[in-house]
């Protein structure tokens, strides 16, 4: 619940600090004194965007802050979860600077707007009368229901498999798609990707297919070089190789007299054996010359396809046509792995769809065996306030449709009087029943909520006498569990609260502020006896006052 509020120049309050005890405390005051000033300060602690028109004096910062009082309500794991100080009573402060940036803090932590608002989900419901409006949107109303149905976790869990569900459904939508427009493109890929590795392409294999090609092409001319240079070097009188061998005897005789004959001896027995080497390989190579038309053509067929490929996708080299053939390889295989993963996530779908009709069937049972329930106290309650003829008539069917709390639709319908068809809430009900059934609604979920803090903002609207006594007696009630504020220009509501607050405006000089003050017995039969009979109190005024307060 929260205890304390302060405010620093917000809108007309200059400062202004109060403080609240738990139970069922009423705000009145006249119309644009500024209740709604003390609700904008509390909306700003609570996570609502903020801008330079909230400052009184632009040149100063404002300052707002809560206390809360937590103990009861296991906020720890909010707390941990967000990494943040966790205190049985928890501080929130809202600065607004004159530069318009915004600063929040909970217990003296930095946080954003987000976690703010996260927060205020498990402290403050503030009912405006624009949420009694909301009464008749389907989603509140399903809200309500399954409150009662205790359907909270199971929807949370729900939600997070229908959230996984929709983005298996978005990939495969994806992958589909993505399958269909490189279908044509991959045949031909395909086709592609075949054709090089039927060519059975080796790195470096085009230079030695090259030299195969010069060699056996030109081997009559190579054959008769080869020979012609053997005969020279072979020849038995004036051969090469005879005459060194001659060369080397005569210097043989004559080295023995110079290192200078000695020296020269040694080079031509080195030329000598070179030379003879030399002999050796040319009759190697003379005898691994064959003429091969054969071989010569499947060479020449080879080296064709490769230029005929190398054309095709216009590279100069095998090494960059085994690039293009595993940039296909990878593109058929990626192809391959889109089926796999449609094919796994179509699978998965399938479970999850399966385990979300699961679920929604537990919801919509929950929610069916909850109407009655809701029917009852609703009915229950309108008729302590003046609706002894209302009727509610709430369907729920299933849907095909994963909505984002099950499969329900629903049909909320309504009737205040006999004899009159059921017809939509924001159709049929008037402003004071739309009051009356919202509180009632608001009563209801006090007895499953946990939530430590309710604020009415004129929820009596359109109502007045015996039902506005009713009224109160209610919000006393709920009371009991939860802390209770009521902001109402009704005595018989104001009349009811633990504690009395008034909002007026005071004027200081050319200045006009907002104060909010706790009222003693005294002030509060004055203030109640003025909302009976004007600014002018009579006599039987406070009688009355005293009356509704007794």
């Amino acid at each position: 619940m929260i205890t304390s509020l302060s405010i620093k120049n917000y809108a007309l309050i200059e400062k202004l600090t109060i403080d609240f005890s738990k139970g069922f405390s009423t705000i009145t005051g006249e119309t644009g004194a500024g209740k709604s000033i003390i609700l904008g300060a509390l909306g700003l602690v609570l996570g609502k965007r903020a801008d330079l028109t909230s400052l009184k004096n632009k040149e100063e910062k404002c300052i707002i802050e809560a206390h809360f009082e937590i103990s009861k309500y296991n906020l720890l794991p909010f707390f941990d979860a967000n990494d943040l100080d966790y205190e049985n009573e928890t501080i929130i402060r809202r600065e607004i600077l004159p530069s318009g940036k915004s600063r929040a803090f909970i217990n003296d932590s930095p946080v954003n707007l987000q976690e703010l608002q996260e927060l205020s989900l498990f402290l403050i419901d503030i009912h405006s009368q624009q949420q009694t409006q909301e009464l008749s949107d389907e989603n509140v109303q399903f809200d309500i229901i399954d409150a009662i149905a205790n359907n909270k976790e199971k929807i949370l869990d729900y939600q997070l498999l229908l959230k996984s569900y929709k983005s298996d459904k978005s990939k495969l939508n994806s992958l589909l798609k993505k399958q269909n427009e490189s279908k044509k493109e991959q045949e031909y890929n395909t086709f592609l990707l075949e054709e090089l590795v039927a060519a059975q392409l080796k790195s470096g294999e085009q230079v030695t297919l090259e030299a195969d090609f010069e060699k056996l092409n030109n081997v009559e001319i190579i054959k008769e070089s080869i020979d012609k240079a053997l005969a020279i070097a072979n020849e038995e009188q004036i051969g090469v190789l005879n005459n060194l061998k001659e060369i080397k005897i005569s210097l043989q005789k004559i080295a023995p007299f110079s290192a200078d004959y000695h020296s020269l001896l040694e080079r031509i027995t080195s030329l000598t054996i070179e030379f003879d080497d030399i002999s050796e390989e040319m009759n190697r190579c003379s005898e691994k010359l064959i003429n091969d038309p054969e071989q010569l053509d499947l060479i020449s067929q080879k080296l064709q396809i490769l230029f005929n490929l190398q054309k095709k996708h216009q590279v100069t080299t095998v090494d960059e046509l085994l690039e293009i053939q595993t940039n296909l390889e990878n593109s058929v295989l990626e192809l391959g792995n889109i089926e796999e993963e449609i094919i796994a996530l179509t699978h998965s779908i399938e479970q999850k769809t399966t385990t979300l009709d699961v679920m929604s069937t537990i919801i919509h049972d929950n929610r069916f065996e909850s109407i009655p329930i809701l029917s009852q106290k609703l009915i229950a309650i309108l008729e302590t306030l003046g609706m002894p003829n209302v009727r509610f008539k709430i369907d729920i069917n299933a849907a095909e449709t994963y909505f984002q709390n099950g499969k329900d639709e629903l049909q909320f319908l309504f009737s205040a009087n006999k004899g009159t068809d059921f017809g939509l809430l924001k159709k049929v009900a008037s402003g004071g029943e739309m009051s009356r059934i919202m509180l009632a609604v608001k009563a209801i979920l006090a007895q499953y909520s946990k939530l430590p803090t309710l604020i009415f903002d004129e929820i009596d609207t359109g109502v007045s006498g015996e039902i506005a006594i009713r009224m109160g007696e209610i919000m006393k009630e709920m009371s009991q569990e939860m802390q209770i504020f009521a902001i109402t220009h009704l005595p018989q509501i104001a009349a009811k609260g633990n504690a009395h607050f008034k909002v007026f405006k005071s004027t200081v000089g050319d200045d006009t502020q907002s104060e909010l003050k706790l009222l003693n017995e005294e002030d509060r039969v004055v203030e109640i006896a003025q909302m009976l009979s004007g600014t002018i109190v009579s006599e039987s005024a406070l009688n009355h006052a005293k009356a509704l307060l007794n």
